[in-house]
């Protein structure tokens, strides 16, 4: 009888599945809901310091904004040295711009570098340098200054997470700084403000918000000492669970479109939607293998990270089809699938992903974004050093797995992990 692994577990006794959510105590969707933020941020003082990717300060949508605050009598600073993959020594030059204006709220507004660079800011006013000190889990120890959250793009679901991620030249990669204390107080998200997203900004975010709801669901079911202080991620749960299939089925068949068409409202609205729930689900479950491999490959080659989490994700999944059959029958019927056989539903799942990935120019393998044969070795070391990733992931994390599943993807070839019973029998659609 097909099984998944955790499936066998729980039926033993060993595990009993748990659900955990920790979100903003307000979370807005739709078009014009940022006519909210007046108010929200009222709730919380009247001087706003306001990071905000350099290229949204002039914008129509957000001049305004600050032209309301200033006309309702706020204090507000515009802080956009917001730099890209956020470089550790710039965000604590920031933290110090932050700390002399004394604000009483943060409004994060951009991108995921913006809300990231935000929270990061928040911690450093509330609690000093350096971040060093807060790499890793549960190192923040209070909260920070309250974080309203606006993003402008769809895919990092940033603004409902309680982590941050920096580029540390020490560690040779983005290093995660994860804590409760980092979710915003609220998530204000507007489809109308992505609308402007060029095609590729909307491609490798979309894909990246799909690898956050595809990695949530596949996560590793773990056991939690609920005596002790939790995890911030917990692995696979029942909450999650339920949104992140609901953000595969919203993202997947509207990603497409949003690409090809920037101003199609209806798929804007959807991946928006989708991108929202994929962060609340992913915030306390974690991800796993495409976001510990990317953070090596992203260093290495400088590409965007919804590039490399897109590109490693159907290699990820082909890993997991011997283990989790289920659960990826479960996502094959979430992307539209009607297959029966939860064997053959599992396998037709990665191939829709990628199908996907193929469509919004994901590129096939690693070559093809410059990485080299001998890089392999390196990338799987370095993935090992994200322990909240690795730790998520639900086939473990020997080095030779991860190895395997670098060495399918430098050669664009799924076939090289498939199970080996399976093995040749879908040759074609195995070809990534």
């Amino acid at each position: 009888m097909l099984r998944d692994t955790d499936s066998d577990r729980r039926r033993s006794g060993e595990l009993h599945e748990t659900g955990t959510l920790r979100l903003p105590s307000r979370i807005h969707f739709g078009y014009g809901v940022r006519r909210q933020l007046r108010t929200i941020l009222a709730e919380h003082g009247r001087r706003v310091f306001a990071v905000v990717d350099p290229f949204l300060a002039g914008s129509p949508e957000f001049v305004r904004l600050h032209d309301e605050l200033i006309a309702d009598g706020f204090t507000v600073e515009v802080h956009t040295e917001v730099l890209p993959e956020l470089p550790v020594d710039s965000l604590t030059a920031s933290g110090t711009v932050a700390a002399s204006f004394s604000p009483d709220v943060v409004l994060a507004y951009g991108g995921g570098s913006a809300l990231d660079a935000a929270k990061l800011i928040a911690l450093l006013v509330a609690h000093g340098g350096p971040l060093g000190a807060y790499y890793g889990e549960n190192k923040v120890p209070g909260p920070v200054l309250p974080i309203v959250a606006v993003p402008t793009t769809a895919g990092t679901g940033s603004e409902v997470t309680p982590v941050a991620v920096v580029s540390d030249p020490a560690q040779e990669m983005k290093i995660g700084i994860s804590s409760p204390y980092l979710i915003p107080v609220a998530a204000v998200v507007d489809p109308e403000l992505t609308l402007g997203a060029p095609a590729s900004v909307t491609a490798f975010a979309g894909i990246d918000a799909l690898v956050h709801a595809l990695e949530s669901y596949t996560a590793a079911v773990l056991p939690v000492d609920w005596s002790e202080t939790l995890p911030v991620f917990t692995g696979h749960n029942l909450f999650a669970g339920h949104l992140a299939l609901e953000a595969v089925r919203q993202i997947a068949p509207n990603l497409a479109r949003a690409v090809a068409d920037g101003g199609d409202r209806e798929a804007r609205a959807q991946v928006a939607y989708g991108s929202l729930l994929a962060g609340m689900s992913f915030g306390p479950s974690g991800t796993h293998l495409s976001h510990a491999l990317q953070y090596p490959i992203g260093a290495i080659t400088k590409t965007p990270h919804g590039l490399g989490t897109g590109l490693m994700i159907p290699y990820v999944l082909q890993a997991c089809v011997p283990v989790i059959p289920l659960r990826l029958a479960a996502i094959d019927a979430a992307l539209g699938g009607s297959e029966s056989d939860p064997s053959i539903a599992a396998h037709d799942a990665v191939d829709r992903v990628a199908e996907l990935c193929h469509t919004i120019g994901i590129p096939r393998g690693l070559a093809d974004i410059g990485v080299a044969q001998d890089d392999l070795p390196r990338i799987a070391e370095l993935a090992l050093r994200s322990k909240r990733l690795v730790d998520m992931s639900p086939i473990g994390s020997h080095p030779q797995t991860l190895l395997t599943i670098l060495e399918a993807a430098h050669a664009g070839d799924r076939t090289l992990i498939a199970d080996p019973a399976d093995r040749g029998r879908r040759t074609p659609g195995a070809r990534s």
